[in-house]
């Protein structure tokens, strides 16, 4: 009978170990399930980052090239606009310069008018 008992309690005792054994590998497998799945999320997050620093990166490149462009084509519009204003300058100083010459031969023409013959 004491060996029954033994024997008995010694089963009951591998049923144990077995039902623990196999609880502990579910348990491991649900914690890798677990653990994949939180990485995959994370890895989502991570890549989606990725991506849209790319896309910032290219838009500033894009940015400071057009940037550039614009800054050369002011500079040009600058150039342009200094030379209109010497060129209006240089007009301005003509029409002084031909008032100056009109007003003189007036006065020639009026001294000679004035002028009597003889």
């Amino acid at each position: 009978m004491l060996s029954r008992l033994l024997k008995e309690h010694q089963a009951k005792q591998n049923e144990r170990k077995e039902l623990q054994e196999r609880r502990r590998r579910e348990a491991i497998a649900a914690a890798t399930c677990l653990t994949e799945a939180l990485v995959d999320h994370l890895n989502v997050g991570v890549a989606q980052a990725y991506i849209n620093q790319r896309k910032l990166d290219h838009e500033v490149k894009t940015l400071q090239v057009q940037a550039s462009q614009f800054s050369k084509q002011t500079a040009q519009w600058i150039t342009m606009v200094e030379g209109f204003n010497q060129a209006l300058k240089e007009i301005g100083d003509v029409e002084n310069w031909a008032r100056s010459i009109e007003m003189d031969m007036r006065t020639i023409a009026t001294a000679l008018e004035d002028k009597p013959q003889g």
